[in-house]
C-alpha cells in the first residue's frame, strides 16, 4: 500500500487546471475525484509491462491511472455488458460473471486486486466496444467473396471522453450501428423474445395446397399461423379444411416472408412455416452481426441492394428515389457482397462471355452443337483479335477465345449496364429474361445483378448529373443502337449487401437465406 501511495504522479494534477469541476485533486497524498471523493490509484510499471499495446494506450491517455475508479462508469459498463444480448452478442464473452463477483466485493479488495479488476474492466470494454462497432467476426476470414471495407476506429478517444464525462453508456450508443435497418433488426429480437416456446411438428406435403382443399396437415398449418399471429380466429383451428380465413392468413404470412402472396401453399411456404422460434432468433442474431460489418455511413447518394430480398433502392439525400426488383446469382454462382462506386453507364452494351460461363455453359453446349453460337448470336475472336467461324473453333482451347454478343434488346445485358469497379467483374444490368422478375425465387443469374426497368433507374441517376440527361435523350441513344458510355460524375456508392430479417410496421420480416449463410454465421458467433 505504501508503495502505491508514494508512486502517485504529480502529472495527473494537470487535469485540475482545466476548470473542470470533475477534475481529480490531491488529498492526503491520495488522488481523488473532486466530486465523488473516489480514490484513483496509479498503475505500477510491472502492471503496464504485462498489457497489450491497445490497453497500454488507454491507460496512457489517462496518465496510467486506474480508469474505472468511478462507480457510475463501472455501473454503466456492467449494464452495457448485461444488455449486449440486445445487439445479438453473448454477455458471457465479456467476463460478466467474474466482473459481477468482483464488483460485489470491490470494497474488500486490496490495491493490487483493484488494479487487476480495473484492467479486466478495460479489456472487457475494448472487446465489447469493438464487437458493437465492427462485429465479433471478421467477414474476410469467413468469406472469400465478401469485399467490405475495414472499419477503423480510435477507440481510446471514445474511452477517454466517456470516462472523464462519466458517460460510458453514451459512448456505447455512439459505437453501435446507427442505420435504420439495424434498429429494426434489434426490435425484431425484442419482438420474437415475446413469443412463447412451442414444439410443432414439421410439415411435409407432396402437392401444393389450394383453397378449399381438405387434409390433416391444414390443422398444423393453422396452429403455426396462429402462433405467428397471422391467423387470429381460434374456433376453426382444429378443422382440416383450407378455408377462406386460413387463406388470408397464409397470404399475410407469405408477404412477411417475401413469398408470392397468392395463398397457394407450396415448397417455399412450407419451408418458412417449418422454422422454429429458436431458429428465427438465431437468424436475427446473425443479421445483427452482419450489419455491424457494414459501413457506418452509406454516403449522400447510393444504390443499396439486399440480395435475399431481391431488391434495389436508389437513395439520394435520405430520399428513396427508386425501388427495383432484381435477379441475383444462383447459390453456385452467388453474387458477392461488396462496396464500390458507380463509374459509368453503358447503353446498348455488347456482352463478353465471362470465364465461368465459358467453362460451365458455353463449352459444353457448343461441343454438342455449333448452332449454339448462331442461336446465342456470339462472335468468336481468337487471341489476335481476328474473327473466326464456329467451324474453326477448337473446343480444347475454348478459354483462349473471346466471345462477344452483339448489342440489342435481346442481348444478355439488355439495353443498359451499370459499371462499378470490383475484382469479381460483376455489375448491374438489364436482361433478355425479363420474365424472371415475376418469379418468387430469383437467385437465377450467373453472379451479376439483373434490374427490372433499368432504363428508369438510369434516367433517375443521370437526371442528377450536371448535364441533366432527359428520358428523351436516353430514348434517342437506345433507338440509334450505338454503344454509348456515359461517365457518372457524382459520388454514387454501390452496396451489394445481405440480410434476411427486419421489422416492418411491428411485423417480423424474414427472407429465404438463399446462400445458406445464417446458420453457419450464428454457430461461428457462439463458438
Amino acid at each position: 500500500m505504501t508503495k502505491l501511495i508514494h508512486y502517485i504522479f504529480i502529472v495527473f494534477l494537470i487535469m485540475s487546471c482545466k476548470n473542470n469541476t470533475d477534475a481529480a485533486v490531491l488529498d492526503d497524498s491520495l488522488l481523488k475525484d473532486a466530486t465523488t471523493q473516489e480514490v484513483v490509484r496509479p498503475l505500477l510499471p510491472e502492471h503496464i509491462a504485462t498489457l497489450k499495446d491497445s490497453i497500454k494506450l488507454y491507460y496512457s491517455k489517462l496518465n496510467n491511472y486506474e480508469i474505472w475508479y468511478s462507480l457510475k462508469n463501472r455501473t454503466d459498463l456492467i449494464n452495457e455488458i448485461k444488455d449486449s444480448y440486445k445487439d445479438g452478442l453473448n454477455p458471457s464473452d465479456y467476463n460478466l460473471e467474474t466482473i459481477i463477483a468482483l464488483e460485489e466485493k470491490r470494497k474488500n479488495l486490496d490495491d493490487e486486486e483493484v488494479l487487476k479488476y480495473d484492467i479486466l474492466l478495460t479489456e472487457s470494454f475494448e472487446k465489447l466496444a469493438l464487437h458493437l462497432f465492427r462485429g465479433k467476426l471478421n467477414p474476410k476470414k469467413l468469406y472469400k467473396d465478401w469485399d467490405l471495407n475495414p472499419k477503423p476506429i480510435a477507440l481510446s478517444n471514445y474511452l477517454e471522453k466517456g470516462i472523464k464525462d462519466k458517460a460510458i453508456a453514451t459512448t456505447f450508443d455512439e459505437l453501435r450501428p446507427k442505420h435504420y435497418v439495424y434498429s429494426k433488426i434489434k426490435e425484431s429480437l425484442i419482438v420474437i423474445d415475446q413469443y412463447p416456446e412451442y414444439n410443432f411438428d414439421k410439415i411435409d406435403i407432396k402437392n401444393k395446397i389450394q383453397l378449399h382443399d381438405t387434409l390433416n396437415e391444414i390443422i398444423t398449418i393453422k396452429k403455426k399461423l396462429a402462433y405467428w399471429k397471422d391467423y387470429t380466429r381460434k374456433d376453426s383451428v382444429i378443422t382440416a379444411v383450407y378455408d377462406t380465413i386460413t387463406f388470408l392468413a397464409v397470404k399475410k404470412f407469405q408477404a412477411r416472408h417475401g413469398l408470392k402472396p397468392d395463398g397457394v401453399i407450396g415448397r417455399g411456404t412450407i419451408q418458412a412455416l417449418n422454422f422454429t422460434k429458436e431458429e428465427r432468433k438465431h437468424q436475427i442474431i446473425a443479421n445483427l452481426e452482419r450489419w455491424k460489418w457494414f459501413p457506418s455511413d452509406f454516403g449522400t447518394e447510393y444504390l443499396l441492394v439486399n440480395l435475399p430480398d431481391y431488391n434495389l433502392v436508389y437513395v439520394a439525400k435520405e430520399d428513396t428515389i427508386a425501388k427495383h426488383n432484381i435477379v441475383v446469382g444462383t447459390p453456385k454462382r452467388n453474387t458477392p457482397v461488396l462496396i464500390s462506386k458507380l463509374s459509368n453507364l453503358v447503353f446498348n452494351p455488347t456482352w463478353t462471355v465471362p470465364p465461368t460461363i465459358i467453362k460451365e455453359d458455353l463449352t459444353p453446349s457448343a461441343k454438342k452443337s455449333l448452332e449454339y453460337f448462331k442461336r446465342t448470336r456470339l462472335t468468336i475472336y481468337d487471341s489476335s483479335g481476328s474473327v473466326i467461324t464456329p467451324e474453326e473453333w477448337n473446343p480444347e482451347n475454348s478459354k483462349s477465345y473471346r466471345y462477344v454478343q452483339v448489342s440489342g434488346y435481346n442481348n444478355s445485358l439488355g439495353l443498359v449496364k451499370f459499371n462499378f469497379p470490383n475484382r469479381h467483374t460483376v455489375y448491374l444490368h438489364d436482361t433478355n429474361h425479363r420474365d424472371y422478375f415475376s418469379r418468387e425465387y430469383r437467385a437465377l443469374s450467373s453472379g451479376c445483378v439483373r434490374v427490372e426497368n433499368p432504363l428508369i433507374l438510369a434516367e433517375k441517376i443521370l437526371l442528377h448529373e450536371d448535364e441533366g440527361w432527359t428520358s428523351k435523350e436516353i430514348d434517342t441513344i437506345i433507338s440509334k443502337k450505338n454503344i454509348k458510355t456515359i461517365p457518372v460524375k457524382n459520388d454514387i456508392n454501390v452496396y451489394l449487401l445481405y440480410w434476411t430479417n427486419w421489422l416492418d410496421k411491428d411485423e417480423l420480416q424474414f427472407r429465404e437465406d438463399i446462400y445458406n449463410l445464417d446458420k453457419n454465421l450464428y454457430t461461428a458467433l457462439r463458438n
